[in-house]
């Protein structure tokens, strides 16, 4: 299938899919399944195509679709039906696809992954800045696009992890919270959540970027280490007491990240 912009995308055949055998019919079954759901995607992209051939192969893999050609129908949507994963196209009609990532994040702490051919660091920086969860650059590979998914969709707070402090402020794993001294709730991200809790279950060591893609968000070869600066820039932005000066999540220049409890 070509884009407007004559880009081709192809969309695979469906796969994982299971015979179901009632009577004398046979139902083919795709079912991804979240929370014993099936999960939902909702799609923003105003280029036909591309938002066909998304549509086709997440429905041929077994998800819920919802999609929608600018931000304001696609935010419209989301606040009627919801869905698990946002997948938003930044060059939008109407309102960007910064302000529709903004709107989402507003309402959900569902994964929003971001895809643009705008490759521009500072684009990059200020669309996950917008809430998103992460950017996929096109021309993309589908079933990459379908990998990064199927990775948001597995993430889950870590239950083993035992609670810890830092500063006064009390980390909640198996709950998925954080709270204030006072016992109101710090508010973060799904992403920004599992950021904090991959860094403190290594006491203290350091984590390389690749390591904390490959942790955090389940990429063992194509993620973006501009993820990583941006989601730790953001996590310094709530839990230090002067971002500028982190004494808590800390640089190791050259190496990675640490947290210091």
């Amino acid at each position: 299938m070509q884009s407007q912009l004559g880009q081709r995308y192809f969309v695979p055949r469906p796969q994982g899919y299971s015979r179901c055998w009632r009577a004398t019919r046979c139902s083919l079954v795709w079912r991804r399944r979240q929370g014993g759901r099936v999960s939902r995607i909702l799609i923003v992209e105003d280029d036909e195509h591309i938002r066909t051939a998304l549509r086709l192969m997440f429905r041929g893999e077994g998800y819920d679709v919802d999609d929608a050609s600018n931000g304001e129908d696609g935010v419209a949507m989301f606040e009627k039906r919801n869905a698990d994963v946002a997948i938003v196209d930044l060059m939008l009609p109407g309102i960007s696809g910064f302000d529709t990532c903004t709107a989402l994040r507003a309402q959900s702490d569902i994964p929003i992954l971001i895809v643009s051919a705008r490759d521009d660091t500072s684009d990059v920086v200020r669309g996950l800045e917008s809430g998103a969860d992460d950017y996929v650059t096109k021309p993309f590979v589908p079933i990459e696009l379908l990998a990064r998914v199927r990775a948001h969709l597995r993430r889950r707070p870590d239950s083993a992890a035992r609670a810890f402090h830092i500063g006064e402020l009390h980390v909640i794993p198996d709950e998925g919270v954080v709270r204030h001294a006072d016992g109101s709730e710090l508010h973060l991200t799904s992403t920004e959540f599992r950021l904090l809790v991959d860094l403190a279950k290594v006491n203290g060591k350091v984590l390389s970027r690749e390591d904390l893609l490959e942790r955090v968000w389940g990429y063992d070869y194509f993620g973006d280490s501009r993820l990583v600066d941006v989601h730790v820039r953001r996590l310094r932005m709530k839990i230090e007491p002067d971002p500028a000066v982190p004494v808590h999540l800390l640089t190791v220049r050259g190496a990675g990240y640490k947290l210091v409890l």
